[in-house]
């Protein structure tokens, strides 16, 4: 049996993004600038930062005020009460919290940390927007709709490559019961974020009966390899060499409902 490679390329040449840049003519001019032409079955996988930034997610602290419930709640994760007043908007409930770290569920369905707010890799505060001044404290916020922003990109992309993509906008977050962080699928577009397996055969011959893989996610985990997490600038990385045959599904999928969560 032969088994095509995987690749995974990072797109060099991306420059800095700020609020209301066009991400995709970015993208498109990086990829061609590398002559890198994608092709039908292609994953573009974006991080989330770049496309926040460019859909002006990002909030000043200093102009912030925290409500009684968040001055209570920084006072016992030894948090700033802006930044924990942030997270409140941003989440429809607390999960769990301790000294350091505040669990949350975010409006968007993800349970995780601080709503994915975010301080590192926002441009210093002369460079965070046009109302930010030398004593700003710019943070990141995800984007409003993740769904969307990758069905947008892969829209631009299809069109101007004449192919059809699959487009994930990647997030790095912590898991429960494992330490660390690993990319994971915000959004999805063009591929199935989650695959069913029930029903195929393992090798014996015997029916899987609840086998179901993230496919963005792993798409994203393996993407953040390439990407880093610090200061490499690597914010879009091509996959090359994957197949499926399942419909297309965003990443709503990846989501377990409240009342199968037996950790909540």
């Amino acid at each position: 049996m032969t088994v095509a490679p995987v690749t995974l390329t990072a797109v060099p040449g991306i420059p800095p993004i700020g609020p209301r840049d066009d991400v995709a003519a970015i993208l498109v001019a990086a990829l061609v600038a590398a002559a890198m032409t994608p092709a039908s079955g292609d994953v573009l996988v974006v991080a989330q930062k770049i496309v926040s930034k460019a859909e002006g997610r990002i909030v000043d602290l200093n102009g912030v005020t925290p409500s009684a419930r968040a001055r209570e709640l920084a006072a016992k994760v030894d948090k700033d009460p802006r930044l924990v007043e942030l997270i409140l908007r941003e989440s429809s409930e607390v999960v769990a919290h301790k000294p350091g770290v505040l669990v949350v569920a975010h409006k968007l369905g993800f349970v995780l940390a601080n709503a994915g707010i975010d301080r590192s890799n926002v441009a210093p505060p002369s460079d965070s927007g046009p109302d930010s001044g030398p004593d700003s404290e710019p943070v990141l916020l995800l984007p409003v709709d993740p769904n969307a922003s990758a069905a947008a990109l892969k829209a631009r992309l299809d069109d101007h490559f004449g192919a059809a993509l699959g487009v994930v906008v990647s997030d790095s977050v912590g898991r429960a019961w494992r330490n660390g962080i690993t990319g994971i699928a915000l959004g999805a577009a063009g591929l199935p974020a989650l695959r069913d397996l029930i029903g195929r055969t393992d090798l014996f011959g015997r029916r899987l009966e609840v086998t179901q893989t993230g496919f963005a996610d792993e798409i994203a985990g393996a993407a953040s390899l390439v990407m880093g997490q610090a200061d490499e600038g690597l914010p879009a990385v091509l996959v090359s060499g994957l197949s499926w045959r399942e419909p297309a599904a965003d990443a709503t999928a990846l989501l377990r409902p409240k009342d199968q969560d037996l950790f909540r």
